[in-house]
């Protein structure tokens, strides 16, 4: 927290992007520590409510809706037919909600080591826990880590990586050996996709992940970038894997069956696959 004089604002550093973003803020409404992180949540004047991790920016009411629709969404529909559905984190369950949309899903496993912020979110951002008692979903609060490395071999169509940044325990989510046990657990035709951070801040960080996700089996890879004014840069990117050799042609006649979207559509599905020159650089 950094003290103006007329206001308080909450600034996250970027050290690598040489950067920073502060949002206004009217109170804190919310702080503890749990066994695995340092949790706040705040009142901004213009996001709305803020969840802050271990010092860094999670979620706010305001935008949160452009990163858990491009989180979601491209992949099932790029799915030829999703219906088990495996979450590594997002225990602020804005992608469950949105998985939860497709009618077609008939299991959502979402797995967080830290159950208290399902719960904080659950108080402050309900909006985001709507579909929490959905009959399909279920909510496990352990190692992901450890569930993926001894879920049953293709037996998942889809897996989401919610993840915080690859620091800390959560940089196990970005390692060949974590992709090859979720490529084990998919069907054939199954996916895997990951938030890959910003791909003007952190090119070497997507570099790698798209590396590393073909040395552990799969056939290739796919990102999307999206605006996410929040994190480092205001422009994020999601990484898809396949096994198939072949991308399958997406859904498109479904996407305007699914109500309730207010970022995602065809015409971002494939504006968001289309790559400035730097991005396709080997």
């Amino acid at each position: 927290m950094t003290p103006n004089t007329d206001s308080i604002w909450f600034t996250e550093m970027c050290k690598e992007g040489g950067s920073a973003f502060s949002l206004q803020i009217r109170e804190k409404l919310h702080e503890e520590k749990t066994a695995f992180q340092h949790i706040e949540i705040y009142s901004t004047t213009h996001f709305g409510n803020l969840m802050v991790i271990d010092g860094f920016v999670m979620l706010t009411a305001l935008d949160n809706f452009l990163y858990h629709e491009m989180m979601s969404h491209p992949a099932l529909f790029t799915h030829p037919d999703p219906k088990r559905v495996v979450i590594i984190g997002g225990g602020d369950c804005g992608t469950l909600r949105e998985v939860l949309r497709h009618p077609g899903v008939r299991q959502v496993t979402q797995i967080d080591i830290d159950e208290r912020v399902t719960r904080l979110s659950e108080t402050y951002f309900p909006e985001l826990c709507e579909s929490n008692d959905d009959p399909r979903a279920e909510l496990l609060f352990i190692d992901g880590i450890k569930w993926m490395q001894q879920a049953e071999a293709a037996s998942i169509d889809v897996i989401i990586v919610d993840s915080t940044d690859p620091i800390g325990p959560g940089e196990v989510l970005f390692s060949e050996e974590f992709y090859r046990a979720c490529h084990d657990a998919l069907r054939p035709d199954g996916l895997i996709v990951q938030q890959s951070e910003s791909p003007l801040l952190h090119r070497a960080l997507l570099k790698r992940i798209r590396h590393d996700m073909v040395s552990a089996g799969f056939a290739g890879t796919r990102t999307l970038q999206f605006p996410q004014p929040v994190y480092p840069g205001g422009w994020w990117s999601a990484t898809m894997a396949m096994s198939l050799s072949a991308w399958p042609e997406p859904r498109y006649a479904e996407m305007e069956k699914i109500a309730g979207m207010r970022y995602f559509n065809r015409a971002i599905f494939d504006a968001s696959l289309a790559l400035p020159a730097f991005m396709t650089e080997e």
